[in-house]
């Protein structure tokens, strides 16, 4: 493992060569050389897809996507590397699990418990369920620290729950539950599961499914330095093998005729078609990259620059924080002052920086505000980045008030 350094790890981002300061990570994470190398060789050198053909280059191409399975596996510690299923992200994971294994399973009077804190792809799978089955979605309102708590969730989990869904971290406020008790809470129940969104935390926490005895977790390969158009769905072995295919297709049966089809074994039977090759190859460059680097460190010298932009901002008359403790977004306010007005303003001064409500409604309701601008670290980000922004929201703070 190398030591962090900043800059060393900077350098391994051609991306910001560019002249924007890009403080938007929490929508997507830059690209690192050696994801970008990998999914240039596939496209450049490769003639083969997967599971189809028996000449060696066909083979050498499968065997490094199958093994790409176990290095997601050994990444959340999963013992088993066919509970991995690729998806196109984490909304088609989740949409997935609602309708591949809850749909059969639920019924009217049933109880889907979703966190307030959610975006709208651990909200509305769940919406369209309910309609779908008769059961109901509850609310689990967020509290002090603009977390869920834990007493919450007793109070409200019940013998007719049959989901739990959470978010590892939230997109807005960067709150993170713990895991483990809420998974302490739901197994109290038999038939009730928990289904996290891993799509922000998993670039920041080391995340044990084994340990923290989820049934489903979920993310995307965008926000862990890897490729667009790729998603993670772990389930627990039991809850896939009692699936049923989503989707039908190639590849995911092993007899077919005019009177049905026998599905394949997990995780094939829920990948139906000629799946994203080169996104799998570069994930698993990714992952081999992120094992060299000291992940710990650099994780904490975004949350280390994340705190000064807090305490910058802070400094500055009006400011409104929605950053919760440990957390590498700072989503944020000033009072009276428009923030869509204001991110105008600053994406100006070139600054890459989020605004609105993004796509996380109910929390921003909760709020009691229309919307907020976020901005969010990773460890290629440095101090100048902070100045270059502080330097543009004064900019804009100045315009707009002397309006």
């Amino acid at each position: 493992m190398n030591i962090f350094s900043p800059d060393l790890f900077r350098q391994q981002f051609p991306a910001l060569k560019e002249k924007t300061i890009y403080l938007d990570s929490a929508a997507t994470a830059l690209k690192p050389l050696a994801m970008i190398e990998a999914s240039d060789a596939f496209y450049r050198h490769n003639f083969a897809t997967v599971h189809r053909s028996q000449y060696q280059h066909a083979k050498e191409t499968t065997q490094q996507y199958e093994a790409t399975r176990q290095q997601v596996a050994e990444l959340i510690n999963s013992a088993d590397s066919d509970t991995i299923i690729w998806t196109k992200g984490t909304t088609e994971s989740l949409n997935f699990i609602a309708q591949g294994y809850f749909r059969p399973r639920l019924q009217a009077g049933d109880e889907i418990i979703v966190s307030e804190q959610e975006h709208h792809a651990n909200l509305i799978p769940w919406l369209i369920l309910a309609e779908q089955t008769g059961a109901r979605v509850i609310r689990w309102a967020i509290e002090d620290h603009f977390l869920p708590s834990i007493n919450s969730l007793n109070a409200l989990i019940n013998k007719r729950t049959r989901i739990v869904a959470v978010s590892q971290m939230s997109n807005v406020t960067g709150a993170q539950i713990a895991l483990d008790k809420v998974s302490q809470c739901v197994h109290q129940y038999d038939n009730c599961l928990l289904v996290v969104d891993g799509a922000q935390g998993i670039a920041h926490h080391p995340t044990d499914v084994t340990a923290f005895d989820i049934d489903f977790y979920v993310f995307s390969a965008h926000k862990l330095y890897g490729p667009n158009g790729l998603g993670i769905c772990y389930g627990k072995r039991k809850h896939l093998e009692d699936m049923a295919p989503w989707h039908g297709g190639g590849k995911m049966l092993t007899n077919a005729t005019f009177d049905g089809f026998t599905p394949a074994p997990i995780p094939q039977r829920f990948e139906a078609g000629t799946p994203n090759v080169a996104g799998v190859i570069a994930f698993s460059a990714t992952l081999a990259w992120l094992e060299k680097q000291d992940m710990h460190h650099a994780n904490q010298y975004a949350l280390e620059l994340a705190e000064e932009a807090e305490r910058r901002l802070s400094e500055l008359n009006g400011f409104i924080s929605y950053r919760a403790s440990n957390s590498s977004i700072v989503s944020f306010n000033f009072e009276g002052v428009h923030h869509s007005d204001l991110a105008t303003l600053i994406t100006e001064k070139g600054i890459a920086l989020r605004t609105g409500q993004h796509c996380a409604q109910p929390l921003i309701d909760s709020l009691n505000i229309s919307g907020c601008l976020r901005i969010s670290f990773m460890p290629y980000n440095q101090l100048s980045d902070i100045d270059a922004f502080i330097d543009a929201v004064i900019f804009a703070l100045t315009l707009l008030k002397d309006e």
